[in-house]
């Protein structure tokens, strides 16, 4: 079956969470108050490297558990943490999500496409 059949909720089960993760960047790129800035840290792009790379990255500031996407809008810090609806945080994300959070920023781990627009509009972070 394609997916464009699928009522919206079958179609977001079935999302997986770089499926997510794009579009939500759509809906930040094109949604977005004025003024937004928001990125990716790409730690997960390390995996699979051997053990003296992983030591190197951590001596470069690596951290793990960093949120998916950080976002800076009119002097407030962001953190979302994006899941597949049945998927779970690590311990480092939750830690991540703890610390920023203790620090001022608003900060949550959300699961599912709707789930994650919603927080953005919660925010006031997208029109």
């Amino acid at each position: 079956r394609s997916n464009r059949r699928l009522p919206t909720r079958e179609r977001s089960a079935r999302m997986t969470e770089a499926e997510i993760h794009k579009a939500v960047v759509n809906q930040l790129r094109y949604r977005g108050v004025e003024g937004l800035t928001f990125w990716h840290t790409p730690n997960g792009a390390y995996h699979g490297q051997r053990p003296w790379q992983g030591a190197e990255m951590k001596r470069n500031g690596v951290l793990p558990g960093v949120a998916d996407l950080i976002l800076v809008h009119d002097g407030k810090n962001y953190a979302l943490e994006l899941k597949r609806l049945e998927g779970h945080a690590t311990n480092a994300q939750l830690r991540f999500l703890d610390a920023v959070e203790e620090n001022g920023w608003k900060a949550t781990c959300v699961y599912g496409l709707d789930e994650a627009i919603a927080q953005l509009e919660t925010w006031g972070l997208i029109r």
